[in-house]
């Protein structure tokens, strides 16, 4: 089979589309025959040198995928050939077939195209076990996020409207109208307003809930600040940096917590566990039409160098997909 590899890290042009060994499934896994993978910020640092996979998992990358289930290995009950899926991956999901898991397939939600549904796994994954699992975002409280445009950001804005929260999220003016339309009641310009005194406005002085953060550590000090009493900050990135000064006066003062966590590397086990959550509570959220994928393009994955740079410009608007058909 051919999968997009990186010989050598470095820019976009580094990955090369390349022959590599056909996947076969181990004990306990499927292979899936992809029909469409998502670029992910991770994928982006592991090209550049920066994110390399866990082990055992494929060297090139792939954080999720949608496609049918052709070959199933030993202990794997409830899936068959044939089956339409989608799945959270270690890494692989750049590629026409990938081994994966049992426990991190999920049946492809009623009324999503097979392969809009490669842009649902790691979101639904990522925003089910941060925002509700670890921050316990609840109804009538307000959450904060960075990187509104993202993947993560679309995502998160709908799932929280859906359990009855507010939502405020930073992210370039450009996008603000489309934030919006996804259910955003507040939307904040990070160019040219201070994100702690617009969440203090909005709330009337009272601070965000829950703060979903991407930055990690130039916002660290800030996202303080703009917490509520009680409020929760939840660290999944750190675009600005992973050393920051944090004022512990200030966090006690709010009775606040922060908590830092990674997907990527968890035990199957715990993979299992949250994809078992996002089955249970937010597929049916998908299917009823409240919550559903937001894509901003299909690009063939022979170009995923294109999607790389598009990424990379932070120009899109939820997923960018690569499709193998």
């Amino acid at each position: 089979m051919r999968a997009m590899t990186v010989p050598e890290p470095g820019g976009p042009d580094a990955l090369v589309w390349s022959e590599v060994p056909d996947p076969e499934p181990g004990p306990g896994e499927v292979v899936v025959d992809v029909r469409a993978s998502a670029v992910n910020r991770a994928d982006l640092l592991q090209r550049q040198g920066h994110y390399p996979p866990p082990p055992g998992a494929p060297a090139y990358p792939g954080l999720e995928c949608s496609g049918v289930i052709s070959a199933i290995g030993p202990d794997v009950a409830g899936w068959e050939v044939g089956r339409e899926v989608c799945a959270l991956l270690a890494g692989g999901g750049y590629a026409e077939r990938v081994a994966v898991p049992a426990g991190q397939l999920l049946p492809v939600p009623a009324g999503v195209d097979l392969v809009d549904a490669a842009a649902l796994p790691e979101v639904a994954c990522t925003v089910w076990s941060n925002v509700v699992q670890v921050a316990r975002l609840g109804r009538g409280e307000t959450l904060l996020l960075h990187g509104g445009g993202s993947g993560i950001g679309t995502f998160a804005i709908q799932l929280a409207v859906a359990l009855g929260a507010t939502v405020a999220v930073t992210a370039r003016a450009a996008k603000h109208e489309r934030l919006r339309e996804l259910g955003a009641a507040h939307t904040i310009d990070y160019r040219e307003q201070d994100f702690v005194e617009e969440v203090r406005r909005v709330t009337g002085g009272r601070g965000a809930d829950v703060i979903l953060d991407i930055m990690g550590a130039a916002y660290l000090p800030r996202n303080v600040a703009a917490l509520a009493t009680g409020g929760r900050l939840v660290v999944i990135g750190m675009q600005g940096g992973r050393k920051g000064e944090l004022d512990l006066g200030a966090l006690l003062a709010k009775r606040g917590t922060i908590a830092a966590t990674a997907l990527r590397s968890r035990p199957l086990e715990e993979k299992a566990e949250i994809v078992r959550g996002v089955r249970e509570q937010v597929w049916p959220l998908v299917e009823s039409g409240a919550v559903r994928p937001v894509v901003d393009r299909r690009v063939p994955m022979t170009e995923a160098a294109r999607a790389h740079r598009l990424v990379e410009s932070n120009d899109h608007v939820g997923k960018v997909l690569l499709t193998t058909g």
